[in-house]
């Protein structure tokens, strides 16, 4: 595991970018990449669109999400569709595969692992997953406390929530911990100060309680803003 500081989310958010063009470059033929939710992936995403379609070779490169929110694909929370305005639009990109939130969640959860296997392979070993993580240390939608944070066997679950960070009860489909760590490279984009409190947590030792401290795999790095990492040791 490896931790890479920044000067702030704007940075933090360029590396990610310049990340996936690095890798998408040296690649050969398909290159598989899962997308996250929020304010840094949101960034990136714009950074990725301002470079146009010729920074990388997105020809090749097909989308996929780590976790979605129960929501149809329109639905100003829907994962997709932050993904959609501000990356897939902007550079017209054809290649890839969204969790379908409006389904019922089980069901969305099979079909992605069943077509993860189809398109990927078995196990799905992903080229990169991008990350984010929560105030309260989940990362996907592996929220402290819930049953997909142990599960071992499967690539993709619908997993219950009852958290204020989700905003109460609901249902989340997300990439488990064994999918995570089957991913050849795994990057972490964390920025600001409700994630001050808790990434010494999530960078010490390995606690369900704060299921990003779990993540695992060939490559992991961390990249972090100042701000966040005010209370890690200098």
């Amino acid at each position: 595991m490896k931790v890479q500081r920044f000067k702030d989310l704007e940075a933090v958010s360029r590396a990610g970018a310049e990340e996936l063009v690095q890798l998408a470059r040296a690649s050969n033929g398909p290159f598989h990449v899962a997308l996250s939710g929020g304010s840094t992936p949101k960034r990136m995403h714009e950074i990725l669109a301002s470079m146009g379609r010729d920074a990388l070779p997105w020809e090749r490169v097909v989308l996929w999400w780590g976790d979605e929110r129960t929501v149809p694909p329109d639905h100003p929370d829907s994962n997709f569709g932050m993904a959609k305005r501000t990356l897939i639009d902007p550079l017209k990109l054809t290649r890839y595969f969204r969790m379908e939130g409006e389904k019922d969640p089980p069901v969305a959860a099979d079909d992605y692992q069943k077509r993860l296997l189809a398109e990927v392979g078995s196990p799905p070993a992903f080229d990169l997953i991008f990350l984010g993580m929560g105030p309260d240390g989940h990362t996907a939608s592996l929220f402290p406390g819930t049953p997909a944070v142990g599960e071992k066997t499967r690539w993709v679950v619908s997993n219950p929530v009852d958290s204020p960070v989700a905003k109460g009860k609901t249902v989340r489909i997300t990439f488990t911990l064994p999918m995570i760590a089957a991913a050849k490279h795994v990057r972490l984009l964390v920025a600001g100060p409700d994630k001050t409190h808790i990434l010494p947590r999530a960078l010490g030792t390995p606690s369900p309680e704060v299921p990003s401290s779990l993540v695992r795999g060939p490559d992991v790095a961390w990249f972090i803003d100042e701000v966040a990492a005010e209370e890690l040791p200098a």
